[in-house]
């Protein structure tokens, strides 16, 4: 759970959401617990996909718990790894109804018939590795007739949306974020 990322729930909370920040390590004592933040990626690394899956499961009910939250009207964000986990949630869990994946890999695309999220993908022009999955997933997606868009920001290396690293791309970022609330004002507001 890089400050980045409660950060961004912030972010969404002045924007009228209600934001969770789920940190992922936490059945290992917590983010907080490691002096070394590159410990962490090898911890994500070996737990299961299936764990992680869950405990993002567990925030959507916990979100849906809370009395001020429209139960059925919730998203999620992720960034990388955690944009990845953002696609395979969407394609798992019926319950999430926008999914904005940030250079995320694609979720497997025999799972793509079970999306129903409206999903916006966020992808850096520089990221060729997983830019590389965006035109077959693209497919599967129109096949099946579902929601989505996908924007590529030309200049931007990976992590751009990251104020808080070294590829931090201010233009990109804050054309991605003005993206974002727009789906979500569409998807889960509208």
């Amino acid at each position: 759970l890089l400050p980045h990322f409660p950060d961004v729930a912030r972010r969404l909370a002045k924007a009228g959401y209600a934001a969770l920040a789920i940190d992922l390590v936490s059945r290992e004592g917590g983010t907080g617990k490691f002096a070394d933040p590159a410990a962490v990626g090898p911890i994500l690394g070996r737990t299961p996909r299936e764990q992680l899956l869950e405990d993002i499961n567990a925030g959507v009910r916990y979100l849906q718990s809370l009395p001020y939250v429209r139960r059925e009207r919730l998203g999620t964000i992720g960034f990388c790894f955690g944009g990845a986990l953002v696609w395979h949630s969407a394609v798992r869990n019926p319950q999430i109804k926008a999914a904005v994946p940030f250079y995320g890999s694609a979720p497997p695309l025999q799972e793509v018939p079970n999306l129903q999220a409206a999903v916006l993908g966020i992808y850096a022009g520089n990221d060729t590795r997983l830019n590389a999955g965006v035109p077959d997933l693209e497919a599967a997606l129109q096949q099946q007739n579902k929601t989505h868009r996908f924007i590529t920001y030309p200049g931007a290396e990976h992590s751009f949306f990251n104020d808080t690293g070294t590829r931090y791309h201010p233009e990109a970022a804050a054309a991605a974020w003005r993206e974002t609330l727009a789906w979500l004002d569409r998807h889960l507001r509208g």
